[in-house]
């Protein structure tokens, strides 16, 4: 799913392709939470049944006025104010209930998705790294946040307006038949009418809703585009084609929403029409009724409470469409994420405190991304225990493939790869990476401060052990400057600190961590020449008794390497030491004069 498919403020994409399989889930989530669903279910009847039997009460008093009127001894006040008293007793304890069962319905919907976002948190942990490879990170996103909101607005909304619309239209039903079923049958007839008319619109407002949330996604996928490489798009002078983009594409969304507002916000005053036609024809035919003595004014007055009551939780289910629609079909994305294929199981950890040593060895490894398109064919190696290994090639050569299979990362298509002898495809994935450190090419670090962010790399180290870390990858000679020192907060894309400076803080990590294996992919690309030398130096005295895997670009970061792997095509075309694959005159001769010769001949 390509950038621009996501939706945003939780809107999803498209409609529901499996409603039915996606409510029930849905549904089935609430399990757990069958005590208050049910505590919901009866104070909802309660609440509904008190509020249904207020205007047939209220006819009673009316016919009492009547009556009174008409009679020697007058109103009878004292029945009056009881039955007023009585109204007024039900339509508070209606509304009591109400909010009793709003407060418990809040808690009911935001436990489950309490449940629901650590579920899903829980797969996201599980999930092999091929899938966030070919998943956009704003869908992600927008799956674990906006579509789970979505969901919890959705769920607090209609559960609460469909149980007390049903019960309302069902109960005032119910009392209108028993009042008179001849006017009834008259409020009925309004019932199929309101469908085809909803029938109508919602066929309309779907591909109009469709509409806006895909151009919704598009544009909001734009602007995080824009935004993330604001540096690019100034330095190129790009500014006008960006905003010409972004007006056209508001544009479209502007015409979509239009649309679908309009078209959605016709079914009230659809409604509204229907019942104003149903309320003019219950008055009329029960005028004639009351004249004929048929029905009592109490009776009538009560019928048109009903008629008025009857319509308005028709509407209210109707403008529920949208919304249940909107929730399903962010439930079915989630779903969708949850139901992804995981990572292998893991194998249960050993409870061996074992120190390792760092061997690793690649035995007749295979490995493609794509299986059409085969990368690493039958590759074999070994690195032995505190020996450095640079490894070496042009883009593409498989390089960082390399040292992902020893992460585990992805999972083997042929081959083994173990560490001091044991297979790393039957380790527990914590076991394994425990036991190595990395440092990439992508500096990442996080709020917080430098402190923190150097002890990332092990949480239970003691302060003298961050600024031994600090002082031996030369942070400490930086962090000096800064006005609070390690205290110096920093945000998550490193703003405070220069591109070296973070480099420098993700390599202090690393090595605080203590790791039997080191992997370090570009790890001094974005520091300065002199800087690199003292990086090489620390490295050298960190290196020992560990493992060193080294990718590099710049040869010249990978001379005093032990075994320097040349790689092509996924294969291991040369290998041996820095003096050695010179004298061969092959493909690392060629790539290493390409870098040095080539560029001393361009100056001359």
């Amino acid at each position: 799913m390509g950038p621009g498919r996501m939706g945003a403020v939780g809107m999803p994409l498209e409609r529901s392709k499996d409603f039915k399989g996606a409510t029930s889930r849905l549904l089935a989530r609430l399990r757990p939470e069958r005590v208050g669903a049910i505590a919901v279910i009866l104070l909802a009847v309660i609440s509904v049944a008190m509020s249904v039997a207020g205007p047939k009460i209220l006819g009673h008093a009316t016919n009492t006025i009547v009556a009174g009127l008409f009679s020697p001894r007058g109103i009878n006040f004292e029945e009056l104010h009881r039955t007023l008293l009585l109204v007024f007793g039900l339509y508070v304890a209606s509304a009591l209930m109400a909010y009793v069962q709003g407060r418990i319905l809040a808690g009911v919907v935001q436990r489950t998705m309490f449940r629901l976002r650590a579920d899903v948190e829980d797969k996201l942990n599980r999930l092999p790294l091929d899938f966030v490879d070919h998943h956009a990170r704003g869908d992600l996103l927008s799956r674990v946040t906006n579509d789970i909101d979505n969901v919890a607005q959705s769920l607090q909304q209609t559960l609460s307006q469909l149980l007390t619309s049903s019960l309302s239209v069902i109960g005032t039903l119910v009392m209108m038949f028993v009042i008179s079923w001849v006017l009834a049958l008259i409020a009925l007839v309004t019932i199929p009418v309101s469908m085809l008319i909803l029938k109508f619109i919602a066929k309309r407002s779907k591909r109009k809703f469709l509409a806006q949330w895909t151009h919704t996604g598009a544009l909001n996928a734009q602007v995080e585009e824009a935004f993330t490489g604001h540096t690019l798009v100034k330095v190129f002078g790009q500014q006008h084609d960006v905003e010409q983009r972004f007006h056209d594409k508001n544009a479209e969304l502007y015409r979509a929403s239009f649309g679908a507002q309009f078209i959605s916000g016709i079914i009230q005053p659809a409604m509204m029409f229907l019942g104003n036609i149903n309320y003019v024809a219950i008055a009329v035919i029960g005028g004639l009724r009351v004249s004929s003595g048929a029905m009592s004014i109490g009776d009538i007055q009560a019928f048109i409470q009903y008629s008025r009551q009857f319509t308005q939780p028709i509407t209210q289910l109707a403008s529920m469409a949208n919304v249940l629609q909107s929730g399903i079909a962010s439930a079915e994305r989630v779903f969708e994420l949850l139901d992804a294929e995981e990572q292998s199981p893991e194998p249960a950890m050993s409870g061996v405190d074992e120190q390792r040593r760092g061997r690793v060895e690649f035995s007749h490894v295979s490995f493609s991304y794509d299986p059409m398109n085969p990368l690493i064919e039958d590759l074999s190696l070994v690195a032995e225990p505190g020996h450095t290994i640079a490894i070496v090639g042009p883009t593409g050569a498989g390089k960082t493939t390399l040292v992902n299979l020893i992460m585990r990362f992805y999972e083997l298509d042929g081959g083994v790869i173990t560490l001091d002898g044991h297979d790393i495809s039957k380790m527990h994935r914590h076991e394994l990476r425990e036991n190595i450190g990395m440092v990439l090419q992508d500096t990442w670090l996080f709020s917080g401060t430098i402190r923190e962010n150097i002890a990332y790399g092990n949480l239970d180290a003691s302060e003298d052990q961050i600024r031994e870390a600090a002082r031996a990858t030369y942070v400490d000679r930086f962090v000096h400057s800064l006005p609070e020192g390690y205290d110096t907060p920093i945000d998550d894309e490193g703003t405070t600190v220069s591109a070296g400076e973070k480099q420098l803080l993700t390599i202090a990590r690393a090595f605080l961590a203590d790791p039997a294996l080191l992997i370090l992919d570009e790890a001094t690309s974005s520091v300065d020449t002199r800087t690199e030398v003292l990086i090489q130096h620390a490295m050298s005295a960190l290196r020992s008794n560990r493992t060193s895997f080294v990718i590099a670009h710049r040869l010249s970061t990978v001379r005093d390497a032990d075994t320097i792997l040349m790689m092509e095509d996924g294969r291991i075309v040369e290998q041996g030491t820095h003096e050695e694959l010179l004298a061969m005159g092959g493909a690392y001769y060629s790539l290493y004069n390409a870098q040095f010769a080539g560029a001393a001949a361009e100056i001359s």
